[in-house]
Formats: C-alpha cells, structure tokens, sequence
C-alpha cells in the first residue's frame, strides 16, 4: 500500500495546476472571447413564423427532433460503455491481455477502448445516418459510410494516444509532480494538433481544390483585402460525394491556416449569398479565431489536466478501475472515461463561447459586405437545407448548441440595420 501512495500524485501539485489553469483561462477567456452578441444592442430572434412557413418548422422541428434524440441516446449509451470499462476491473482485463511493453499497451489500449465505444454506438449512428438518406441530407452510401467511421477510430484513436503516451511518460519519470509537467506537455500538444489538423487529417476525408478563376473567385479575394486578411488561394472542398448540406469553415492558423468551402455552396446558393457565406469565415481568419480557441483550449488541457491528477490520486478510484495511476496502461480506461465526463460537462462553457465567436463572424460579414437582405436570405437558406430546427429546445441549444440559431442571426442582422451598423 505504502509502495503505491508514493506513486500518487502530488494532491498540492494537482490543485496548484488545476487553479493556475483555471485563473489563466479565465482571464484569457474574459479578454479574448466577445462575450457581447451586438455590442451596444439586444438582439432578439426573429419570429418563427414570419421566416419560415408552418410546414417548413414542422419538418424542421421533425426531422432536427429524430437526429436530436438519437444523438443524445447515443452520448448516453457511449458515456455508459466508457464508465463500464474505466470504472469496473473490464477495462484494466482489456489492456492487461494486449501485447508489447507499455507504449504499445497505451496505443493499443486507447484503440481498444475507442472501437468498444463505436460498436456500442454503431446502431445509433446507423440510424442517425439512416435519417439522413432518408430526407436528403446524405448522399453517402453505407460502404463509405463505414469507411469513413473506421477512418474517424483511427485518427481520434492515433491523436489521443499519443497524448497519452506522453502523459504516461511523464507519469513514469515524475510519478508526485506529473500533473505540472503534463500540463505543459499539453499545451503544446493542443498547439501542435490545430496546426497539423489541416494539413494532416482534413485531406484524408475530403480532397480539396482551388477555386476556379471567375468573378466570385475575385470577388472574395476582394472581401478578404477589405477584411485585412491576407488570402492567396480559397479551397473547394467535395462534401457533396458525402452531404447535401451547405457549409465553410476556416481552420489552421499560420502557415497552415486555410479557408474552405464546400462544393455544394457554390451551387447551392446565389452568388451574393455565397459571398457572405464567405465573409463570414474571412470574419473569423481575421480575429484569428481559430488561434483564440486554440489558446483557450490549451488552457482548458492544462486544467483538465490539474483535475486528472486530484481524481488519480484516490486510491478508491484506482482500485475500482484495477490500475495503479497515470503510469499504468491499465488506467486508459479510467483516464478516457473521466475525459468523456469531463468534455460533456465542459460543453455548455465551450458553446457559449463559440456561439459568442460565430455572431462575431456574422457581424464581420455584414459589415463586409452590407448585404442584410442576402444574409437574411441566407441564413433562411442554410437552415431549409439543413432541415434545422429553428427553435430547438433551450437545454439543447444551450449545452450543444455551437452556433445561434438562424432566427437569432436573422434578429442580430436586423438590428445592426436598423441601428445603421
């Protein structure tokens, strides 16, 4: 007993890091993030019914329902898998029997556990994607399908496992001070995993081209110079061999920074829209928010991490998981079921700060562009095409909810008008 409390980390240590990280995402969070929607204004959704028909929310609401319930019957049924193998002796007899020396028991075991989770899982996601094809949201056939849920293991599997072979080394050398170095350790491993992201896992579901020459081409290059962000090529991205769905996004940051828009915007929507769409992510390249949540997410590692170690420093914990501490490949298990309560519990923070950044991007856009007539149009666009709820449950839209709701974008574009922003 006494071999394995000197094992355990450092109570002070853990709490010193978990109140360090806290202060400094606080800090960082309350200067970086526009917590202010419309500065100086109250944005109100738009009403429902003046947006959209009585039969376009009544198949929003429906369809936005199916995928809604089943997504959060499939967090329950993989949180319950994960807390199965990390809280009972299951997790620690899979690892056990898996060959090699600990590295390969930590890669090995973080597979493991990851596969368990999305056969738990497989049947709901099956519907989830049943529900798609069904009304239109998918074009992408089961081969692919599974293909693309075997690709998605592997990498989430390959970038968690090598986080954890570092922690678990740290571990191994500093088994009382850990939780401090593996803080460190996190930030960069945060830094370095959003700046090889695009380069590194997007091209591996998605192949990605220039945009062609022509006047949109032009005309976004011209957004972007009005913008103050430096652009020297846009990439069209294929979604439509998966989705019927319209989007972009901006990813990276430095060198590896990029902007992206599918395939399906280029032909989904009027020009003007397109253009907003577009003005849009430029918002986001230039408030580099992409290096913002980045920073806040290295942050938020390194207080996840400070909470590792208070939870890995009880012996009950431990014993009920057949593990030793951070050092043991046995704790896998353990380690990933707490980062999945963790992450569910964090999500209500990280939403409100993203959906904060998104109506950031939206004003940009509208000031970009001064279209309040095509960005309205938009954002009724989007969501018909998405079949989006337009007004989804408050608990939902305020735990998973990322982005405003289309009605509240609308609300925020016609105030900015009529304020004359």
């Amino acid at each position: 007993m006494s071999a394995r409390v000197r094992e355990l980390p450092s109570r002070r240590v853990s709490l010193v890091v978990t109140l360090v990280a806290g202060l400094v995402f606080a800090v960082l969070a309350a200067v970086l993030v526009p917590w202010h929607w419309l500065p100086g204004g109250h944005v109100e959704a738009a009403p429902a019914g003046r947006v959209f028909s009585a039969d376009q929310i009544a198949r929003g609401e429906h369809v936005s329902g199916l995928l809604r319930h089943t997504g959060w019957a499939n967090l329950a049924v993989g949180l319950v898998a994960g807390l199965l193998l990390g809280l009972t002796r299951a997790g620690s007899w899979l690892v056990r029997r898996l060959p090699g020396p600990w590295p390969a028991k930590v890669v090995l075991g973080t597979l493991a556990v990851s596969v368990v989770g999305t056969l738990a899982v497989l049947p709901l996601s099956w519907r989830s994607q049943h529900v798609e094809r069904e009304y239109g949201l998918s074009r992408q056939g089961w081969g692919p399908w599974l293909q693309d849920q075997a690709l998605s293991v592997l990498v989430t599997s390959a970038f968690t496992a090598v986080a954890l072979v570092v922690v678990a080394w740290i571990a191994r050398r500093a088994p009382r001070t850990w939780p401090a170095w593996a803080a460190g350790a996190a930030v960069v491993l945060t830094f370095a995993g959003s700046f090889v992201y695009p380069v590194a896992v997007e091209p591996l579901f998605n192949d990605f081209t220039s945009m062609p020459a022509g006047q949109l081409r032009t005309d976004i290059l011209a957004l972007a110079k009005k913008e103050n962000v430096h652009v020297s090529d846009v990439l069209v991205a294929d979604a439509s061999r998966r989705t019927t769905t319209l989007n972009a996004y901006v990813s990276g940051f430095g060198s590896t920074r990029r902007v992206v828009v599918y395939d399906t915007l280029l032909t989904g929507l009027p020009r003007d829209q397109v253009e907003v769409v577009i003005a849009h992510e430029l918002g986001h390249a230039r408030h580099h928010d992409v290096l913002v949540g980045t920073v806040l997410g290295a942050a938020g590692s390194a207080f996840g991490i400070g909470l590792l170690g208070l939870l890995l420093g009880s012996e009950r914990l431990l014993r009920r998981s057949g593990s030793s501490g951070m050092a043991d490949p046995r704790a896998i298990p353990l380690v990933l079921a707490l980062v999945a309560v963790g992450m569910l519990l964090a999500s209500p923070l990280e939403n409100t700060i993203s959906r904060a950044v998104e109506a950031r991007a939206d004003r940009s856009a509208l000031e970009a562009t001064g279209s309040t007539d095509a960005f309205v149009e938009m954002q009724r666009n989007l969501a018909l095409r998405s079949l989006a709820d337009p007004t989804p449950p408050r608990l939902s839209q305020f735990w998973f909810g990322s982005h405003p709701t289309a009605l509240q974008r609308i609300g925020m574009a016609e105030e900015m008008a009529r304020q004359g922003r």
